[in-house]
């Protein structure tokens, strides 16, 4: 490993036997300093202005072990050794629909998987970080509730409805929301008539009925539905009035 002083001193060396690389470094060293000393200023200056992000994270980090964990000591040693949530929530990765937040999750209380609109492949569609974080959920965990949330204004819906039918699109994200092909056809037979932001809306209700669907592909999700050990549900969040 290369320490400090192995560094400078292969450094120097080079800088002595180099008379073009001593005359390169004299001249270019004023704007060097005067670029180290603005990098310095800016960030004292992100600093003293609070935004400092990283480190407001780290005070966010500490002030959350000083209220809460240590509050609530006792549970989370609990849950260091074991979990046992009652809920799976499958939602958006949109940073205005977090579903602790706004349902008030608990720490322990919901197994939470977020993907691009909020999506459950079918089983046929073989691995994927959804569907591992499903059979975890209902073969380890033993959830006894799924909810998929879906939320007004999605991203991943628009670039769904955006898609052409003759086209196979080469993007990562075009390939993860063609999972949502089927509410993408049943929108577009329903809502001719409409613009696009009101078929959006429309689909953002039916790729969550297809999500549903999907659910019950997975054999291990039907038994536990078939035999009442678990229950599915859908919520539709509207951003502007922020109700279900």
């Amino acid at each position: 490993m290369f320490s400090y002083s192995t560094t400078t001193l292969a450094f120097f060396n080079a800088f002595r036997t180099n008379s073009d690389l001593r005359l390169q470094a004299s001249r270019e060293l004023p704007g060097l300093t005067k670029e180290l000393k603005s990098d310095k200023s800016e960030r004292m200056e992100r600093v003293e202005h609070g935004t400092d992000l990283f480190g407001e994270m780290k005070q966010r980090f500490l002030s959350f072990k000083k209220h809460k964990y240590m509050q609530n000591l006792e549970l989370y040693e609990k849950l260091a050794k074991d979990q046992a949530p009652k809920f799976m929530v499958i939602a958006c990765a949109d940073s205005r629909v977090c579903p602790s937040s706004i349902l008030g999750f608990q720490p322990g209380e919901a197994f939470v998987v977020r993907n691009v609109a909020n999506m459950v492949p079918p089983y046929e569609n073989g691995p994927s970080e959804t569907n591992a974080g499903l059979e975890f959920a209902v073969n380890s965990l033993k959830v006894e509730n799924i909810l998929v949330i879906g939320h007004s204004r999605c991203g991943g819906i628009r670039a769904l409805m955006s898609m052409h039918d003759d086209v196979e699109t080469s993007s990562l994200i075009g390939s993860w929301v063609s999972v949502g092909m089927n509410a993408r056809v049943r929108t577009k037979a329903a809502t001719k008539l409409l613009n696009f932001d009101q078929q959006c809306k429309h689909c953002e209700k039916e790729s969550v009925n297809c999500s549903l669907v999907n659910l019950l592909t997975y054999p291990w999700v039907e038994e536990k539905v078939r035999n009442g050990e678990l229950r599915y549900s859908r919520r539709l969040l509207r951003l502007r009035r922020l109700c279900i």
